[in-house]
C-alpha cells in the first residue's frame, strides 16, 4: 500500500484528473471523487491501468453524505490523508434578472459549501499527517473570476472568491498545525467546462493546459513545512479571464 494518499474531487476530466495522475505518479494512494458514475469508472481504470492504487466514490459533492462518504471510504483503505484537493466545481451562466434559484443553489453548494465540509470530515486525518510528516495539504480550485467577477459568470464569481477568501482563513486557523491551503485561480482551462468559451471563438490550443495546473500541485508537494502558498493565479496572455 502506499506510504502516503490524496483525495481527489471532480476527478473524472480535466484539471482532477490531471492531478490525481500527477499524484499517483508521486506514488500516493488515490481516491478520486466525481458527480457521474460511469465517467468515474472509466477514469479510474485508467488510472490504474498506468500502476496507481485507485479507489472511486461516485455522487455529487453538493451532498452531504456524499461528502462523508468519500472521507469514509478513504480512510477504510488508506488509513491516512496527506493531500486533500477540492476540485469539485460548476459554473453555470445568466444575466442577474434571469438567475434560476435551483441553479444558484447548485454553485453554492458545490463550489463553496462541499469545502467547508470536506474541511470539516477531512480535518482529524489531515492533522494526524501533518504531525508524522510535518506538512498536510488541501488544494481548492477556485478560478481566475473569484478574484476579478465576471459579468453573466456573477454566481461563480460569487463561490470562487469564497472558496479563496476559505482558504485564506484555513491557512489562519489550520497552519500552524502544519495544514497548509493553496487556492488555484486559473483563466481559461481546455477542459469540458470551458465548451462555452470554445464555442465563443477561444481556441483550445490557446487556453491552459490540465496538466500546467498540476504541475503547479506537483510543486507545491516539494517545499518545506515552512514555506505556504495561498494562492496561485494562472493567466492567459491577453485575457480578461
Amino acid at each position: 500500500m502506499a506510504q502516503r494518499a490524496a483525495i481527489v474531487t471532480g476527478a473524472s476530466s480535466g484539471i482532477g484528473l490531471a492531478i490525481a495522475r500527477m499524484l499517483g505518479q508521486e506514488g500516493y494512494g488515490l481516491t478520486v471523487a466525481g458527480r457521474r458514475p460511469d465517467k468515474l469508472a472509466a477514469a479510474a481504470e485508467g488510472l490504474r491501468a498506468e500502476g496507481y492504487d485507485v479507489q472511486e466514490v461516485a455522487g455529487s459533492m453538493s451532498e452531504e453524505s456524499v461528502v462523508q462518504a468519500v472521507l469514509a471510504a478513504h480512510r477504510e483503505r488508506f488509513g491516512s490523508l496527506d493531500v486533500l484537493v477540492n476540485n469539485a466545481g460548476v459554473g453555470i451562466g445568466a444575466p442577474v434578472a434571469e438567475i434560476a434559484t435551483k441553479r444558484l443553489d447548485m454553485q453554492l453548494d458545490v463550489n463553496l459549501r462541499a469545502i467547508v465540509l470536506a474541511y470539516r470530515e477531512a480535518v482529524g486525518l489531515l492533522r494526524e499527517a501533518a504531525a508524522e510528516h510535518g506538512s498536510a495539504l488541501v488544494v481548492n480550485t477556485a478560478s481566475i473570476s473569484g478574484r476579478r467577477g465576471q459579468a453573466w459568470l456573477s454566481v461563480y464569481s460569487a463561490t470562487k472568491a469564497g472558496v479563496v477568501g476559505f482558504t485564506e482563513a484555513m491557512n489562519k486557523e489550520l497552519a500552524g498545525e502544519g495544514i497548509k491551503s493553496t487556492a488555484l485561480c486559473p483563466a481559461f482551462v481546455d477542459t469540458p467546462m470551458t465548451e462555452f468559451a470554445k464555442a465563443g471563438g477561444i481556441e483550445a490550443e490557446k487556453m491552459i493546459r490540465p496538466e500546467d495546473i498540476a504541475e503547479a500541485v506537483r510543486m507545491l508537494l516539494r517545499l518545506s513545512p515552512a514555506c505556504i502558498v495561498p494562492e496561485i493565479i494562472f493567466e492567459r496572455s491577453g485575457d480578461e479571464l
